[in-house]
This record gives C-alpha cells, structure tokens and sequence, in this order.
C-alpha cells in the first residue's frame, strides 16, 4: 500500500510533511512519492485534516471464478432487460406526452444500467472480449426481433 493525495480536496494544511518519516509528501507538485512511501504506514492519512489523502493498494487479489449457472441466469436477465430497454425506445418514440417520454425514458436508462451490471457480473467485461463481442451481435439479432414484435402491438 502507499498513500496517495486528492489535490482537490488538499487545503494545504501540510500536516503530512511533519509526520511523513521519508519526506515522501511534496506540497509543491501536489503528489506522494509512491517509491518512498513506507507499506501501510497511514501517518500522513491520519494526519491530513482534509481527509486528502488516502491509502492505495499495490496489489490486488485475483477475482473468484463466476458460477456458469449463476452468469447464464445474470446473462437471461441481461437479455429481458435489453428486450424491455427496446420496448422502452418505442414508446419514447410514440408517447404523445411529456410525462410518458419522461417516465419512459427513465425506464430506458434504468433497463440499460442493469443489463451492463448483469453482463459485468456474469463475467463479461465491455467491449474488448471475444465472449462480448458474441453478446453484442447476439443483441443485435435480439434487436430486430424486438422491433418486429413491438411493431405488432
């Protein structure tokens, strides 16, 4: 770990130069030199009464492996909500209201932010894997059907 510093939130206090047994901290670049920041030392962190500056990991665990069952079930529910982003887009389309394209298009932006949480969770990160690009022209077939099958309502 070594710490790190918003210099947006810093107020220049510069409690961390006193407490910073390295001299890591720089308040004329505004930046912590990561190369001389002990590992979890947090003097600075604890010190900093503008709460700038903060902890940064060095390394990350490795993520567990997704459940197949579970990312098929998070990839169904990915495709119910795209079907129903789709159907959304029509009546954005058709409403003859304000209130209803509002509404409608609330609904959109909801439907799109769960089917990428589910597409994430499932284990597809967007857009560079093989994998997604499968998904995306799966959509893309999911998409003309949706149309035809809206268009009969």
């Amino acid at each position: 770990m070594y710490a790190s510093r918003n210099s947006a939130k810093c107020t220049k206090d510069c409690l961390c130069l006193f407490v910073c047994p390295t001299g890591a901290t720089d308040t004329e670049t505004g930046q912590i030199d990561a190369e001389r920041c002990l590992d979890g030392c947090r003097l600075c962190v604890d010190a900093c009464p503008s709460h700038a500056i903060f902890l940064v990991m060095s390394n990350y665990s490795e993520p567990a492996p997704k459940n197949s069952e579970l990312a098929g079930k998070l990839l169904e529910l990915c495709e119910s909500k795209y079907q129903q982003e789709k159907a959304a887009e029509v009546i954005i389309t058709n409403a003859e209201s304000t209130p209803k394209k509002k509404l409608a298009e609330a609904l959109r932006r909801s439907f799109r932010i769960t089917a990428e949480d589910c597409a994430r969770e499932a284990g597809y990160m967007l857009p560079q894997s093989e994998k997604v690009k499968k998904l995306l022209e799966k959509f893309a077939g999911i998409n003309e059907d949706a149309k035809s099958a809206l268009e009969g309502l």
